[in-house]
Formats: C-alpha cells, structure tokens, sequence
C-alpha cells in the first residue's frame, strides 16, 4: 500500500537560498533530528546520484539509501527511496513568494512495510512522521533565516 504526507514550511528567504539549504545532503543533520546523510555516488546535485541517511541511533537506526531522479535546482528535487525498509519517493519542492520569501513543500509517496500490520499501524506512523518533519521544516526555515544552517560539513 502506497501512502502519502505532505508537510510545508514559509521561509523569509529567496527560493535559491532555501533550495540550496534543502538539498545540502551533509547538513540536513542540522535540521532533521539523529539522522546524518552522505553522498555515496555522484555530486548530489544531478540525476543519478546517490545518497544514504542514517537516522536513529544504534540497533534502532534506519539506513535509507535513495538516488535523485530529479534535480531542477533551484525548484525542485526528486528523491527514489530504495532501502530495505524505507521505499518509495520524496519530491522536494521551493516555491518563490512575492517579497523575496519562500514555501518549501516536503511529499512523501511511500511503500508502507510490514503487510497488514504495517497498514494498521501507519494512522500512528504518520501523526508522528508529519509532526517531525512539520516541525524540522520550521528548524530548516529559521536556520535559513538566520544564517545559522552549517554549510558542506561531509
């Protein structure tokens, strides 16, 4: 079963600045909680790059590899899950605003895992999902704002 959450930010900042934030792999650890990302192939700004996150800490930890199948700086970005446990897509996309502000939009088209239960359990899943990505969206926008987002840290 094919599942979807969408989560959006306003960003006082140019469409440019904010894409660029978004799609900085190596600092999205800044801004997504316990997870680190890296670019495994490629430059992780074309098609055909690929990239692991590694989020949670220890036995816990999610490893998510994805390639880009879409990379339309500064707009928008496209994301093909391929882990073993995390499948699917994300589409990033920043929108430019009338006085130089941005909306970030983060949608998740994912696979649920684990057949029956999986399905029961995704109500669950997906009020926490969308309230942790809702509330890194907003990190991701204030650290944007202010400057404050660490740059190229891999």
């Amino acid at each position: 079963m094919t599942v979807h959450l969408t989560r959006d930010a306003f960003v006082a900042a140019p469409s440019e600045s904010v894409f660029e934030a978004v799609t900085d792999w190596w600092a999205q650890g800044s801004w997504l909680p316990l997870t680190r990302v890296r670019v495994l192939s490629g430059n992780g700004r074309s098609a055909g790059s690929r990239i692991q996150a590694v989020t949670g800490v220890g036995p816990a930890a999610i490893v998510d590899t994805m390639e880009i199948t879409h990379f339309d700086a500064p707009h928008s970005v496209v994301l093909r899950h391929s882990g073993r446990f995390v499948r699917g897509e994300v589409h990033i996309e920043v929108l430019a605003l009338p006085g130089g502000t941005s909306r970030v939009v983060w949608t998740e088209h994912l696979d649920v895992p684990g057949g029956r239960i999986g399905v029961a359990v995704w109500p669950v899943a997906r009020t926490a999902l969308g309230w942790g990505l809702g509330r890194s969206l907003d990190l991701l926008g204030r650290l944007v704002e202010t400057g404050a987002l660490p740059r190229d840290t891999q």
